[in-house]
């Protein structure tokens, strides 16, 4: 197949509001040795994309500086030395960004197979996020079989992938949320309780539902005056892991509490990190959590999707934070899959 020389993308042309998200014509990208070419058919959309859009979290070094962090669709071209990738296949994969675009071109060792039975749209809205909650709490904070994780953002798309990660790996999932309708589709996916942080004090209610002891393991996406409510909420031992900052930056919490009770606090950024590292996740996930999403009866994420050129509109219904799963930007192709 011969490819054009350009290709449609969504760039930032103003930083700011959703309104500088822009349609344009791109030059077509060309995959550097140890890189693919992607096809793309769906690409998700994140909190990172909205913080890029503002102006408030720059691309690293030699990534495009276009959106999108997670892409689905078939691989196109092979750059120099990728041996174990082919022309066409399905695959799923984590960019350094250029996502929002009609082609994308991905280091080969941050490339996923698609799961079996999933369409493109279901499998772009996998990678970002679970390549966060593999990375931060699974090889970082070690979750595993018989520990209690309390999520925050459980209908979103980080915290519905840690409830999934943690059923996968053994463990049980505490969801807070701030509506019934989210506390269902939490329970969906495989959380145990639901805490309502509208009415509920989080911390004191999560050491209710473990009988006193307090949880193993939170991620939390909050901040601010969420971090007391963690330290609260957690076990001796515990690990707190922020992956996100939505209600604050800054937090007003007691060292002392960490020390008495051994807690560690974590936090991590995805998308700086080195290809090796990347690569690395990937072979987790590969390994230990895609077999589990071809499994009969698993529940894919609910899913809110835009046309690409509507970017604008997908970003404004992700910062009004009502929506249940993963919102997706859909380029056409693949569509009937």
């Amino acid at each position: 197949m011969t490819l054009s020389s350009q290709m449609q993308a969504v760039a930032i042309a103003r930083p700011g509001g959703p309104d500088g998200l822009e349609f344009q014509t791109w030059p077509m990208p060309v995959p550097a040795a140890g890189e693919v070419l992607i096809r793309v058919a769906a690409a998700g959309v994140n909190g990172p994309d909205l913080a890029q859009r503002r102006g408030h979290y720059d691309p690293p070094p030699g990534a495009s500086p276009l959106p999108g962090l997670e892409v689905s669709g078939e691989i196109a071209a092979l750059g120099a030395g990728v041996t174990n990738w082919s022309l066409g296949a399905r695959v799923m994969a984590l960019t350094n960004g250029g996502g929002y675009a009609d082609y994308v071109a991905v280091p080969a060792g941050q490339v996923l197979p698609m799961p079996n039975g999933w369409s493109f749209a279901e499998a772009a809205a996998l990678p970002e996020t679970w390549f966060t909650v593999t990375q931060t709490l699974v090889m970082r904070a070690g979750l595993e079989a018989g520990m209690t994780v309390l999520v925050h953002g459980a209908s979103g798309g980080i915290g519905g992938a840690a409830i999934q990660i943690a059923k996968i790996l053994g463990a049980r999932s505490i969801a807070v949320v701030s509506s019934q309708a989210k506390a269902n589709y939490a329970k969906s996916l495989g959380a145990f309780a639901t805490i309502d942080y509208t009415t509920e004090n989080v911390g004191t209610r999560a050491l209710e539902l473990t009988d006193g002891r307090g949880v193993d393991r939170v991620l939390d996406i909050i901040g601010g005056a969420m971090a007391e409510h963690n330290i609260t909420a957690s076990a001796r031992g515990g690990h707190i892991v922020q992956v996100s900052t939505l209600d604050g930056a800054s937090a007003n919490i007691s060292l002392r509490t960490i020390m008495a009770r051994q807690l560690t606090l974590s936090g991590s950024t995805l998308r700086p990190q080195s290809p090796q590292a990347k690569a690395a996740i990937a072979t987790r996930i590969r390994t230990d959590l895609v077999p589990a999403l071809a499994a009969p009866g698993f529940l894919k994420p609910n899913l809110t999707t835009f046309p690409l050129a509507q970017a604008p509109d997908a970003h404004r219904a992700m910062e009004a934070r009502s929506h249940l799963g993963k919102i997706l930007l859909l380029t056409g192709f693949g569509e009937h899959d």
